[in-house]
Order: C-alpha cells, then sequence, then structure tokens
C-alpha cells in the first residue's frame, strides 16, 4: 500500500536490451485495475495498459518515480510491459534484469520506510510488546518459578499456561527481529516471520487445551457428582474425543491459513474459507464453555466459588472472542488498516486474558476455596499427584 510521495526506484543491470525492447512500467491503483480485470466490455492487452494511472519508460540505469496527490493510501499494481507483451507469437529475447524499491515517505515526509501503510507501525509495536514481556519477566519470573516448583495445587495449569506465554512471547521476539531486518531492507528475515507464526499456533492450541480441559473437567464432574468424591477431568472417552476433536480442527485450520496466505503474520485478512472456518470454530468455542461455565454458576452457593467461575469465563470468552470481534469491526476501516488492527487487537486482548488466569490461579485464596481444581489432571501434563482435602 503506498502513500502519498511514494517513491518507485528501479535499477537496470541490462540498459541497452531494455531501450531496444522500450521497456515500461505501467501502475495501476488496485481498485481500477481490478474493475479492468472485471469489466463485462473486453478490453484487448493494449488497451488495458493505455489505462494505466502511471506509466514509466525505462530509460537509465537508475530511475525514481515518485506517486503523489494520493488522498489516502492505497494499493498500487506494477506491470513490466514491453513492444513484445502484447505481441501472441512472441519470442523468446534476452531477459530484462531489473531490481525494484518500493518506498513510502517516513515520519519526516522522506520515501525511506521500506514498511507498506498497512505494516506501518508493527515494527515499533513488537518492540513495545518484547519491552513489556522482558520487563514483566524481570520482576516476576523468580516468584512464578518457586510457585511451579512447589507442585501445588495448580501446578499442572501454571505449567501449560506459562508454556503458552513463552510461546506468545517467542513469537513477539521473532515477529520484532522479522520487522527490524525488513525496515533495513524490504526483505526482513522470513524465517524470523514463519517462527512467529509457528509459535502463535502452538501457543494457541496450548491455550485452547488447557481452557477446554478446564471447563469440561468441571461441567462432567458436576454432572457425575458424587458426595464423597472431589471434581476430576474425566477421562471417559466421549469427554477425551471431544477435546482431542475441537484440538486437532483447530490445529488443522491454523496450519491452512498459513498455506492460504503466505504473508508473516500471525492474523489474516480473513479472504480466505481458512480463517473464516477458524473465526466460525472460536465463537462455537467462546458461546459453548461459556454455556458450561453459566451452568455451573447458577448452581454455585458459594459467592467465593462462583466469582472465581465467572472471572474464568470473562478470560475464555475474551481469548477466544477478541478475534472474531476485531475481525468484524475492522471492516468499518480502510483496508490497508484492517489487518494491523486485527494483529495489535488480539495480541493485546489475548495478554489480558493471560493476565487475568495468572491472576486467578496464582490468587492463594481463590483457588484453595476452589479445592477441587488441585485434582484437574489435564491428559497431557504430569499429575503432580497432589491430594487436596477439601471436596465440594
Amino acid at each position: 500500500s503506498g502513500s502519498d510521495h511514494a517513491v518507485v526506484c528501479v535499477r537496470i543491470k541490462n540498459l541497452a536490451v531494455a531501450v531496444a525492447k522500450a521497456a515500461r512500467l505501467h501502475l495501476f491503483q488496485a481498485q481500477e485495475w481490478q474493475k479492468l480485470e472485471s469489466s463485462a466490455q473486453d478490453h484487448s492487452c493494449t488497451e488495458k495498459f493505455s489505462k494505466a494511472q502511471l506509466t514509466m519508460t525505462v530509460n537509465h540505469t537508475e530511475q525514481n518515480l515518485t506517486v503523489s496527490q494520493i488522498p489516502y493510501p492505497e494499493t498500487w499494481y506494477v506491470f513490466y510491459v514491453d513492444k513484445f507483451t502484447c505481441e501472441e507469437n512472441y519470442s523468446e529475447s534476452e531477459d530484462i534484469q531489473f531490481e525494484m524499491v518500493l518506498l513510502n515517505p517516513d515520519a519526516e515526509g522522506n520515501p525511506l520506510d521500506h514498511f507498506s501503510a498497512g505494516e506501518s507501525g508493527l515494527h515499533e509495536f513488537f518492540f513495545l510488546l518484547v519491552l513489556a514481556y522482558f520487563i514483566t519477566a524481570c520482576i516476576y519470573a523468580q516468584s512464578l518459578w518457586q510457585t511451579i516448583r512447589k507442585r501445588g495445587p495448580m501446578h499442572g495449569v501454571l505449567k501449560v499456561l506459562t508454556i503458552a506465554l513463552l510461546l506468545q512471547a517467542g513469537s513477539a521476539f521473532a515477529n520484532y527481529l522479522h520487522f527490524s531486518s525488513y525496515s533495513r531492507d524490504g526483505i526482513g528475515a522470513p524465517f524470523m516471520g514463519s517462527l512467529a507464526e509457528w509459535c502463535d499456533i502452538v501457543s494457541q492450541i496450548q491455550m485452547l487445551y488447557l481452557l477446554l480441559s478446564l471447563c469440561m473437567g468441571w461441567t462432567i464432574g458436576r454432572m457425575k457428582k458424587s458426595h464423597g468424591r472431589p471434581l476430576q477431568w474425566d477421562s471417559s472417552p466421549a469427554s477425551t474425543g471431544i477435546a482431542v476433536v475441537v484440538v486437532v480442527t483447530q490445529s488443522f485450520l491454523l496450519i491452512w491459513e498459513q498455506f492460504e496466505d503466505t504473508n508473516h503474520h500471525s492474523y489474516h485478512s480473513h479472504h480466505g474459507l481458512a480463517s473464516g472456518l477458524l473465526i466460525g470454530l472460536r465463537v462455537c468455542l467462546a458461546l459453548s464453555l461459556a454455556a458450561g461455565l453459566y451452568q455451573i454458576i447458577t448452581v454455585e452457593r458459594s459467592t467465593l466459588k462462583r466469582e472465581f467461575y465467572i472471572t474464568f469465563a470473562k478470560a475464555c470468552i475474551l481469548w477466544f472472542l477478541c478475534h472474531p470481534c476485531l475481525a468484524t469491526i475492522a471492516v468499518i476501516f480502510r483496508e490497508y488498516q484492517r489487518e494491523k488492527i486485527i494483529t495489535m487487537g488480539v495480541i493485546l486482548c489475548q495478554c489480558i486474558s493471560m493476565v487475568i488466569l495468572y491472576r486467578l490461579f496464582l490468587s492463594h485464596s481463590l483457588y484453595w476455596e476452589v479445592s477441587s481444581l488441585s485434582s484437574v489432571t489435564l491428559p497431557l501434563t504430569v499429575s503432580s499427584g497432589h491430594k487436596n482435602r477439601h471436596h465440594f
């Protein structure tokens, strides 16, 4: 996406061939090109290219074209055209090697910024996010590590939550490295971009697994509640099957989305089928978990336990619904702003959700009261073996 006073810089390796071929660059605004493509009127090849908003004849080793008088940033298509492009009986000739750099104006108005309008601000955002993770780690890491080492009633939950948080932090750091490199050369570190996305995928799977297994453990435990037995994760084929199917479905959709959109962003523009199905799955999960927790809350007599479940429900709903809600809200913004809003918004909302869960599970006054949590064992974690004497 180009802004006002953006610059297209072209460097040609073999100028003589370019001049002989009458090489040109034709620039179209995305909307205008799409209109031409979908037009009922059948335009010839030459007519199509003649309707370009800007044309640059390639006749110097290095030359610049300034795109000006744009009221707001928008996507541009750049086409290479020469005298052979529209010929049907095209005979192979020597290729023209060229390098093209697209630059947007920076904060001072100089065309030096490699980021498109849709990516501007993400570099700074990930820097601040990594800084926030680092400061938080310096303050809380030691006490959290000591709590986990004690292998208390919340050991399994805190371990899974911490792994998910570390993956989120790893994703943010890899994104920061990718954007730092991109700001210098306009290419970035694609490996780091991919690593950030895979860290985010594993983190999403961990959190889905944690929230779903806890909620199902409580719901099934309530349905089968016997007075002398603590609430436990029900490892019947039905409950385990549901958890596994949902986790596998989300994993499949997340991986499918990666192959559908090759841009290195964890949250995409939702044009593809995988993105739509993923949003649908998150809405269904939020509604089903909310319904399950509502049933528990309505019959719970203890105010303290009820507050615990209400807070847990808020964290669940925020985690699952932030993505669909932001994707819906983003529709009112211009196209170049949407992905940025979704990416920043989802990351911040999920960080808040994790903070709520940490506060909930680390709070002694609450988790000792909601005693059944101590015996909820997650299927893929090592049970602490800790027995809590207080039962519902």
